[in-house]
């Protein structure tokens, strides 16, 4: 049977909505064994697409072959083009990209760097390649590199939205809060795209942090939890505004959502690290 990515996350919702409530331990051990079969069915199906993706590659090579057999023949207009006689290889690019951002999400910004500068060889220009680099030039503290790497891509976008968070973020770590505010407000504002508008407010949220306007910040986490619920970062900061304000239980709490949310995860790893060390008598860090 062929299962589907819609497929797995119906089951995924079922499975995580009857482990929210609670189930007795007759019923924990039946969820146990769904979990099992969803890990092994997930499994399968990340094969079978790994596998495709292995065929699709083979259809660019033949495809590579024609052209070269017949030096008339063009892709059509807006058609992917690949590597050879100068041209941009937006498809391998492509990979390189995808690579970028999952070294971002699991926390290794200088691995990321590597992938997307190898992205912009391909494909020169590229808007997400660029701004994904600069993405992970700010995460690894240059900001100066990672502000020059945007405005690039707001110069050719002025309104490309993701570029426009990530420059509110470098004004939040350079310390110019009105202005990461207002960019970051206008990005929520304008609203042009899902994952820019989830990371402005988890960028605001970390701005009214640092000016200790704990309440506005929690407003702004909250509502990056809403849109994101697998952005686990929101919990770690939102535990960190619930502790300077005074409020050492719901810090607890919001550190102990995210740990439990995905141990696997960079985040859910540092909200339980930040657990252990609150046991032990430690405190959470002011900076970052």
């Amino acid at each position: 049977m062929s299962l589907t990515g819609s497929d797995l996350q119906t089951r995924f919702d079922a499975i995580d909505n009857a482990l929210a409530a609670e189930p007795a331990p007759d019923e924990r051990e039946r969820l146990k064994q769904q979990i099992i079969t969803l890990f092994r069915d997930a499994d399968a199906a990340a094969t079978a697409a790994l596998a495709l993706k292995a065929s699709v590659k083979s259809l660019v090579e033949r495809w590579k072959q024609l052209d070269g057999a017949t030096a008339s023949a063009k892709p059509s207009t807006g058609a992917a083009t690949f590597s050879g006689s100068g041209r941009v290889d937006h498809l391998g690019a492509s990979t390189f990209i995808e690579k970028g951002w999952s070294k971002l999400s699991l926390g290794d910004p200088a691995g990321a760097e590597v992938a997307l500068r190898r992205a912009l060889e391909l494909a020169p220009g590229s808007n997400e390649a660029e701004t994904l680099l600069g993405w992970a030039q700010m995460m690894q503290q240059q900001y100066d590199g990672a502000l020059a790497t945007l405005q690039q891509v707001l110069a050719r976008d002025p309104e490309h939205a993701m570029a426009s968070a990530n420059v509110g973020y470098i004004g939040l770590r350079q310390g110019r809060y009105g202005e990461a505010i207002e960019q970051l407000a206008r990005v929520i504002r304008l609203d042009l795209d899902r994952k820019a508008t989830l990371y402005a407010h988890l960028y605001l949220g970390m701005v009214y942090r640092e000016r200790e306007m704990y309440d506005d910040a929690e407003t702004f986490f909250r509502k990056a939890l809403e849109l994101g619920p697998n952005l686990l970062q929101s919990w770690y900061e939102l535990g960190r505004v619930h502790w300077f304000a005074g409020r050492r239980g719901d810090a607890i709490a919001s550190w102990r959502s995210g740990a439990e949310a995905n141990k696997f995860s960079p985040w859910g790893k540092r909200c339980a690290e930040l657990l252990g060390q609150i046991e032990q008598g430690g405190a959470p860090p002011r900076a970052d």
